[in-house]
């Protein structure tokens, strides 16, 4: 694969801190797309000074944002990254080296907590490395309903999929997991009925993601990190319905 004919697709909104590290870790010759919620901070700067195509438009939704810039997107080939992500050694010298007999390729990515790898969110697979004309895009809310949130890509045809892993460090801290908690639950409520019997239901399973977070995906191994993540993750999907059902 021609790295020239791979466009990178980047969301950014205040992202000065951790941009550079996303930029970085892309090919020389990769060209790269920025689609900027007016950020009040450096981060367009940063995106023009590493060599970035920067288009700036006000923050829709994650799904609409997506498709605006895929279709922007001149290339064949399409590889998406958030600005919060990066790949290491081995990805970037797959994409390289992927033949284009596929349509797509799915990614493992590692999420980090406080600087630590968790079990429970490592090897994640998500396609992420696709044909721009076979793709699709489609909300995916972890709290059901039609909150255009935890968007995920769509393609018929073969798909593989590529040595390496994609380094994810969204949450510095507690406090930065709290206040996406805090987002994220307000937008899944938008989409949500107002159903008591909804918010019942997603609590009665709470202990039953404790189980599936902690043992099934080793949250119990990483200690208080991970107790942590395992808490505030098997309690999402009742938040946002006790959210949706206050209005």
């Amino acid at each position: 694969m021609k790295l020239a004919d791979v466009t990178a697709v980047i969301l950014t909104r205040c992202e000065e801190r951790r941009l550079p590290r996303a930029l970085a870790s892309l090919p020389a010759t990769m060209p790269v797309l920025v689609l900027d919620a007016e950020s009040t901070d450096a981060t367009q700067s940063i995106a023009r000074d590493a060599g970035a195509t920067v288009i700036v438009r006000p923050w829709s939704d994650f799904v609409d944002a997506r498709r605006f810039a895929l279709a922007r997107v001149s290339t064949p080939w399409a590889l998406v990254l958030d600005a919060d992500e990066s790949l290491d050694d081995e990805l970037r010298a797959a994409i390289a080296a992927a033949s284009e007999d596929y349509v797509a390729y799915t990614l493992r990515r590692d999420t980090t907590f406080a600087g630590r790898s968790l079990r429970m969110w490592r090897g994640e697979r998500l396609l992420r490395l696709f044909r721009v004309d076979a793709v699709r895009i489609e909300a995916f809310p972890s709290a059901g309903g039609s909150a255009a949130l935890h968007e995920r890509f769509l393609c018929d045809g073969p798909i593989g999929e590529l040595p390496g892993t994609l380094h994810h460090e969204s949450y510095a801290d507690a406090a930065e997991y709290r206040r996406k908690f805090a987002r994220y639950t307000e937008i899944e409520a938008l989409g949500l009925p107002r159903s008591f019997s909804r918010v019942l239901r997603e609590s009665s399973l709470v202990v039953w993601r404790l189980a599936k977070f902690g043992i099934a995906r080793g949250a119990l191994l990483d200690g208080p990190q991970g107790w942590y993540v395992m808490w505030w993750s098997a309690l999402y999907p009742a938040a946002a319905a006790w959210r949706a059902w206050r209005g």
